[in-house]
């Protein structure tokens, strides 16, 4: 028996099966011609996305913000960016969604709100301010020499340090992100409350089926506060994970969340509504299981972020865009570890190799040059697609768009922070402290930005992709959009898109080995560049085979495998018996 077939450990609900399909509204479809993606733009392609097969939409914020963080950093969570819409418009598309027999999920930012936000204007108005304690203030701490330091050494996510100081009240207040992204207080409960009724209860009320939980394991810092171990004897400022990631409140929080405000409502189908989080900094098992396990009734599953942060630095300095090459043995491994670590017990998992932190897949994981893009796009499909838990695809990755050319200049990056770590980069190979540092960054940068997953969608080959009629989209339009768009794949049988529509049929056909099923790794090692698993679920069996290379590859020993088992579907539109030809993919099963 498969260790997922017991009952015990895997219930059967609805959001395990359901495939959920992110939107980033600045970069989906522009419908006035301002140049800016918005709801009713994605009103207007709401067959486009029901017809995919997918189940869910995810909508990236669409809140009222600055929009320093691209809407990351939130000044009223109960109002619509006017880029964007209006709250009448979100409410448009939750009905469209619900006609369409898909759910809609929403961003939960909530470890953090804009500087603009009406409780942070609050707070810096004087320290004697009822809502002075929403966010963290603190006073100087001073050096021998009488010069002002921040309260504690920790290094922010977007380089520089987490403390900015106020001149009004003189004193620091605390960002783990951008200094215009300060934390939330939630020691306080008073501030708690409020981001239940405005940030949760306001949406919930509306109709939406659930969220999408940004840095959700953030919220509780180790108090009081303390500087960070000195791991980086060049900088004053250091990282400092441990001091605000998994802090000793954290479950409690959570278990809060989900007690006071989630557990009374359901989907517009009448299903419990659904919990994703963003869970970074999590790379061991054990520390997952605890935020997803059924029993604990904290988060539905969580993103863990081993898979997509490959060949990135070292977490929480500055290094992340410093390019360190990984194998497909590396691949191997992530995968293994994450298919597996749901075995024997009621915690869940997710499939996913895209978002709008980082770069497209294509280029990453495989070669995006013409003459291997849509071979690549097609076998990543089945690679994602064959594997055990709930699916999410970002848009884009069923058209196969891929990473902005390296031709273009640094100035199209548009991400607050990509420019951080590049204006980092010219300050330290100008001085001398990093000669080489520019040019190691910038090829980082151009594999993993996260500017790449936001260049807008490629609906056809008109001006602009059929994204917008302005002059000047908010960001560039991939120069390849006239090879690489979604009209020209809708009439192709044999196109990316048809691909990832018939794949997601399958998926749903054959629920139990793909959803359900156990993993094994059959073949993953550098050296062959093939990757083959299998899925069980009791006496089902399917057999995912794939190609990394740009050699065919003789199947050996598997080969006699597959030839008792029906070929589901595959890459090519001839298959070679007992040879892989270049990446290709294949799922075989026996039933």
């Amino acid at each position: 028996m498969s260790p997922h077939a017991d009952p015990l450990y895997h219930r059967r609900v609805w959001w395990k099966e359901a495939t959920f399909y992110q939107i980033y509204p600045a970069s989906f479809k522009d419908s006035n011609g301002d140049g800016w993606g918005d709801i009713p733009g994605i009103l207007e392609k709401i067959e486009y996305i029901a017809s995919l097969g997918v189940d869910v939409m995810w909508l990236s914020p669409m809140f009222d913000s600055p929009q320093i963080d691209m809407g990351y950093d939130i000044s009223d969570y109960e109002n619509v960016y006017a880029p964007y819409g209006t709250v009448r418009d979100v409410e448009k598309l939750i009905e469209a969604c619900h006609k369409n027999d898909m759910k809609i999920i929403l961003d939960l930012v909530v470890n953090h709100t804009s500087d603009q936000h009406a409780w942070f204007r609050e707070s810096r108005n004087s320290k004697d301010n009822p809502k002075r304690d929403w966010y963290f203030w603190r006073p100087a701490r001073y050096g021998e020499q009488g010069n002002r330091l921040p309260p504690t050494n920790w290094r922010s996510y977007f380089t520089g340090g987490t403390w900015t100081w106020d001149e009004h009240t003189q004193e620091y207040y605390l960002h783990l992100y951008d200094k215009s992204q300060p934390d939330l207080n939630w020691e306080n409960e008073e501030c708690r409350k409020a981001i239940y009724d405005s940030a949760m209860r306001f949406w919930l009320n509306k109709g939406i089926d659930g969220f999408r939980v940004d840095t959700v394991n953030k919220y509780s810092k180790v108090l009081p506060f303390a500087d960070a171990p000195i791991t980086d004897p060049t900088n004053y400022i250091q990282p400092a994970a441990e001091m605000w990631c998994n802090g000793p409140r954290i479950h409690e929080f959570i278990k809060e969340v989900n007690r006071d405000v989630l557990s009374h409502y359901r989907t517009y189908d009448n299903q419990a509504v659904v919990t994703v989080g963003e869970l970074s900094l999590c790379s061991e098992t054990e520390s997952v299981i605890p935020y997803v396990s059924a029993m604990q009734k904290e988060l539905d599953m969580v993103f863990q972020f081993d898979i997509t942060h490959l060949g990135q630095g070292p977490p929480g300095c500055n290094n992340k865009y410093n390019f360190t090459p990984w194998t497909l043995g590396d691949t191997a491994r992530i995968v293994t570890k994450w298919q597996t670590f749901i075995d024997n017990n009621d915690a869940w998992t997710t499939v996913f190799n895209e978002n709008h932190d980082n770069g497209r897949s294509i280029s990453r994981y495989a070669i995006d040059t013409p003459e291997y893009r849509v071979r690549s796009a097609k076998m990543l499909a089945l690679w994602l697609i064959g594997q055990t838990g709930t699916l999410f695809l970002y848009q884009g990755l069923e058209i196969g768009m891929s990473n902005a050319p390296k031709e273009w200049d640094m100035s199209e990056y548009k991400d607050v922070e990509s420019k951080n770590y590049w204006a980092e980069a010219i300050r330290l190979t100008c001085d001398g402290t990093d000669p080489t540092r520019m040019d190691r960054i910038k090829n980082g940068l151009q594999l993993m930005a996260r500017d790449h997953a936001r260049l807008p969608f490629q609906w056809d080959d008109s001006v602009n992709a059929g994204f917008t009629t302005a002059n000047e989209p908010w960001m560039r339009v991939h120069d390849e959009y006239g090879q690489i768009n979604a009209a020209s794949q809708e009439r192709d049988r044999e196109s990316v898109l048809a691909l990832y529509k018939k794949a997601l049929r399958l998926r749903k056909q054959y629920v139990d080995v793909f959803v359900y099923g156990s993993f094994e790794m059959v073949d993953g090692k550098d050296e062959e560049g093939l990757f083959v698993y299998r899925k069980r679920y009791e006496e089902k069996v399917a057999l995912v085979v794939l190609n990394f290379t740009v050699e065919d590859k003789v199947l050996g020993s598997l080969g006699t495998e597959v030839e008792g088992m029906k070929l589901l579907v595959g890459t090519y539109a001839k298959v070679v018996p007992g040879t892989l030809q270049p990446l290709e993919g294949r799922i075989y099963v026996n039933y």
